[in-house]
């Protein structure tokens, strides 16, 4: 049985409104927005009303994913105000309800393998019902993995193209005219010379039906890159942009109610451990201090400000003892080459069977990756509150059901008595997938009988962050005899099932500690871009799975943040090897994608690449990245990276950035370029800093300025230039970021003549 996408709306108005989501079966769902005075609701998605004394039409639309800083509210509102045809200056946005009206079964279908892992290939359609099904009875409400286009672009679509139909239905007939001839544009609807405003029809065009198949425009959204050079006027500026510049944009540590107390929190080392002793009395003294809350694994001081608190918190001096696996670098490096070197692979991937080929390797080469901290500018913070048998929960979270199921369990009442109010997040990075301190939050509120907001201290938020993955691979290649092919290409990862472990916690509520128990298996997720595109006769993935005993996350780029790294870094390798220049040697390979080529010749012009010598410090690097959408379709995106870095002082100095990105039909140009932008800084700061190693579970690096993050002086100058294409659109969020490091580790090489194989590139010096 196959399901359609789209909903149908069978009603209008704030009461009685249904959707069905899913014609096939028999279940229906109120429509989740409540329209308030003056306003009428379309669908799930979009509600219209009047303001400034019923002069203006203005549409607010439902946004079901978190801001994080990435423009999803700006995008969402854009893709349903074009196809309404409504003024941009007339557009407000408000955090979705949880509700199965939003749920993503573009992302339920990726993470098949977290919620079916036994029969995974039966939920990996996400046109198929067992996707959709279990999207919905989450519902999957979850921000991540880049599939906000691919899930939300037609409904949101429709729920413009409804009320377009249904104001051009109205001034139609006012005008005696066939609605199908009208137009709208700037919350205007024409025909000829003749105009009527939304204002103006809105209370005659809500008793109007949409077509229960929605009309929608020729074109969907596109922004043509040579329309939208650098520097030139985004037509759509961002929704939240006046308000972060005017410091009035609320964030969920703004947030403040009447009798709030604010909570300060001490966890334990990183890993399994308990709270063993505290002094209680050591903290009577700070004045402010309301109550101090115990729990097994955290320790929480309750004052009137939270200065106080966290004074009270250390004055306490929390000790924690381990009940389980504490992390520790040493051991974590001695596991991970154990089991590259002597572990039993299994292998995921392979075209042909290159062993035999590689039992005598032309080049074999091994690459590491250090522990990787999300380290978000805001760190995390939720408030909660408990009145008339409710909990209220204003938390910043990319998994808002998850933080709701978190917090019911820890407060002890009904998952349908705890209403989450969405916060915007300032920075994530997947960090906040993690939502153990709604749980938090809510034990601390019950017991002070408060309103509560707990914020984690920049140490705690390193403390009890949980990092991606560190990590080990060995790569292997032949080459022809003459050394003009790559005949065979084997890549062996020795990595936890940190996908496995990840989802455990996000989608089932495991415990950190329960989760540990699944890293040692075989995690294709987490070997995911290791599969290189060149045309290699010869080729297979192997993935040797530890019990590396230490929680790992998941993490901007996921997998391919560290899969494009050695894989671009070894090809490089093999091209030396072969003395080829890198890009006309990948160039050769990649019969059959047009779209990765075109990508490597862009940024070879924007770079003006000088063929990647001996003392150029240029380094070229290219990844893909795809997204399975349903029926056999696939979205991908495209990027290719050249960098210009040399050796100065014993540090890296990056000069320069060039990106040529193929991500499809481009919705938003102002907010692509900033997006890939914004991920070359992020992965350029990966390259260079960004990790920690932990000594008895506690991060030796804790603090932003010892993350050895770039500064603003260290930021090098960018060029981006994008593919002019009509494929599917893709979420260019984690793509700006893969092939940052490799191209550095290249352009390191051309420098230095010396191969830098290790994340961060000098965490070994230089």
């Amino acid at each position: 049985m196959r399901l359609t996408r789209r909903g149908l709306l069978v009603g209008a108005g704030a009461g009685g409104a249904l959707l069905i989501a899913f014609p096939l079966l028999p279940r229906r769902h109120p429509v989740p927005l409540v329209a308030g005075k003056g306003e009428h609701v379309v669908d799930a998605f979009l509600k219209v009303g009047r303001i400034r004394g019923g002069k203006d039409c203005i549409l607010t639309i439902a946004v079901p994913l978190c801001e994080m800083g990435q423009g999803i509210t700006t995008l969402v509102a854009q893709i349903v105000a074009d196809e309404a045809g409504a003024d941009w200056r007339k557009v407000a946005v408000e955090a979705a309800p949880i509700s199965p009206a939003y749920a993503d079964p573009v992302l339920s279908a990726k993470w098949a393998p977290l919620w079916m892992p036994a029969f995974a290939s039966l939920g990996a359609d996400a046109d198929g019902t067992l996707a959709r099904l279990h999207a919905e009875r989450g519902p999957l409400m979850v921000t991540a993995d880049g599939t906000a286009l691919a899930a939300f672009e037609a409904p949101l679509r429709e729920a413009g193209a409804a009320l377009r139909a249904m104001m051009a239905q109205a001034a139609a007939d006012k005008w005696g005219v066939g609605w199908e001839e009208c137009d709208t544009k700037d919350s205007f609807v024409t025909h000829g010379k003749k105009r009527l405003s939304f204002a103006e029809l809105l209370d005659t065009a809500v008793d109007y039906d949409p077509p229960s198949v929605p009309v929608l425009r020729a074109e969907p959204p596109r922004e043509a890159p040579g329309q939208f050079p650098e520097g030139a006027p985004a037509r759509h500026p961002r929704l939240d942009l006046p308000a972060k510049v005017d410091g009035s944009f609320t964030f969920a540590g703004d947030v403040r109610l009447p009798g709030m107390v604010f909570a300060a929190i001490a966890h334990g080392p990183q890993g399994a451990s308990v709270l063993s002793s505290y002094d209680k009395q050591a903290a009577a003294g700070v004045r402010g201090l309301v109550t101090v809350v115990k729990a097994k694994r955290w320790l929480a001081a309750v004052a009137t400000g939270w200065h106080a608190a966290d004074k009270a918190l250390r004055a306490m001096e929390p000790r924690f003892k381990a009940d389980g696996p504490i992390a520790d670098s040493e051991k974590v490096l001695v596991a991970l080459d154990k089991a590259l070197t002597k572990g039993e692979p299994t292998r995921l991937f392979s075209e042909g069977d290159p062993d035999a080929l590689l039992a005598k390797p032309s080049l074999t080469a091994r690459y590491d990756v250090e522990a990787a901290f999300h380290a978000p500018l805001e760190t995390a913070s939720a408030t909660a509150r408990m009145r008339h048998g409710k909990l209220e929960l204003w938390i910043a979270t990319q998994a808002p059901e998850r933080a709701r199921r978190a917090a019911a369990r820890a407060a002890d009442v009904a998952r349908a008595d705890v209403v989450v109010y969405p916060m915007h997040a300032g920075g994530s990075f997947d960090a906040r997938l993690d939502t153990r301190i709604a749980a938090q939050v809510a034990t601390i509120c019950k017991i002070v009988g408060k309103p509560v907001q707990l914020t984690y201290s920049r140490w705690q938020e390193a403390l009890t962050g949980i990092p991606r993955t560190a990590l080990s691979a060995q790569l292997d290649g032949a080459l022809s005899m003459d050394k003009t092919r790559v005949l065979g290409w084997r890549a062996r990862l020795a990595v936890p099932a940190t996908a496995f472990e990840s989802g455990a916690r996000l989608l089932d509520g495991w415990g950190v500690k329960a989760a540990l128990d699944l890293q040692d298996q075989a995690d294709p997720m987490a070997c995911e871009g290791a599969m290189p595109l060149y045309h290699i006769p010869e080729k297979a993935v192997d993935h040797v799975p530890l019990a590396l005993r230490q929680p790992t996350a998941r993490f901007r780029g996921q997998a391919h943040g560290y899969t494009a790294f050695f894989t671009e870094s070894f090809i490089d390798e093999l091209a030396d090897a072969a003395g080829k220049e890198p890009l006309s040697f990948r160039v050769a390979m990649l019969e059959g994608e047009p779209r990765l080529v075109a990508c490597l010749q862009g940024a070879g012009r924007l770079a003006q690449w000088g063929g990647g010598i001996e003392a150029s410090g240029q380094g070229i690097a290219c990844h893909q990245m795809e997204l399975p959408t349903g029926s056999g379709a696939v979205r991908k995106g495209v990027i290719a990276v050249v960098a210009t870095a040399r050796q100065e002082a014993g540090v890296v100095r990056v000069e320069r950035l060039s990106a040529y990105v193929d991500i499809g039909r481009i919705v938003n140009m102002s907010l692509a370029r900033q997006q890939i932008e914004g991920g070359l800084m992020f992965g350029l700061a990966h390259a260079v800093g960004g990790a920690s190693s932990y000594a008895k579970g506690r991060p030796v690096a804790g603090r932003l300025g010892q993350l050895g993050l770039p500064l603003l002086a260290d930021c090098p100058k960018v060029d981006i230039a994008f593919a002019d294409s009509n494929e599917d659109p893709f979420d260019p969020g984690e793509l700006g970021m893969v092939a940052v490091a490799p191209a550095i580790a290249n352009a390191l090489f051309s420098a230095t003549g010396v191969r830098f194989r290790r994340l961060p590139l000098i965490s070994e010096g230089l």
